[in-house]
């Protein structure tokens, strides 16, 4: 008995670790993609009158460049089509040669708005991509706020800068020595 039990336990051991038989010979499974927020993360600013739409691309992933759009979410909003860089050809077994992106890529779209800034900007963003590994995801829009670019800081402060700085400095200790000036300084005896 106890032996059938011994046999019984190490068959088990050794089956815990196996692949049911619809998944014996496959490498991988849905398990080992990345969500598609984390393949492709997409981020926007304004600058000026026109937006900066960034996609940071996990790496073993790429994005087609035909699938990429621009367009207005805002009321009274007019964005002009999406200007991209050259890709990168691959040929694709369902979309024969197409432009990729890989690691990063940034479009511009010019844009004008009609409601005086009545509405926040908001931009609709639609693209698709695949996993070299053969999953390819189906198309993904999103509505971004895009934020604003902050202004450009002086390179070098202005050269009156540091003297408007010691003369505050200065006139600092000039007020401070006049004050004192006719007070006397009591001390403790010791």
């Amino acid at each position: 008995m106890r032996i059938s039990l011994l046999l019984l336990a190490l068959l088990l051991a050794g089956s815990a670790n196996a692949k049911p038989w619809w998944m014996r010979g496959v490498e991988s499974n849905e398990n080992d993609y990345l969500p598609p927020d984390v393949a492709f993360r997409v981020g926007a600013r304004v600058d000026e009158k026109v937006f900066r739409v960034r996609w940071i691309i996990a790496d073993g992933y790429y994005l087609y460049r035909s699938k990429i759009e621009i367009k207005p979410e805002s009321p009274d909003l007019n964005v002009a089509a999406a200007d991209l860089p050259a890709g990168h050809v691959k040929v694709d077994p369902y979309f024969g040669n197409q432009e990729i992106y890989r690691q990063q890529v940034t479009a511009t779209a010019a844009y004008t708005r009609l409601d005086a800034g009545a509405h926040p900007l908001q931009i609709k963003v639609t693209y698709q991509g695949c996993a070299d590994a053969g999953l390819c995801y189906p198309p993904i829009t999103k509505v971004i706020f895009p934020q604003h670019a902050l202004p450009v800081a002086p390179s070098a402060p202005h050269p009156f800068v540091g003297a408007a700085i010691l003369g505050g400095v200065f006139a600092f200790l000039l007020a401070g020595l006049l004050l004192r000036k006719d007070r006397k300084l009591d001390l403790p005896a010791v």
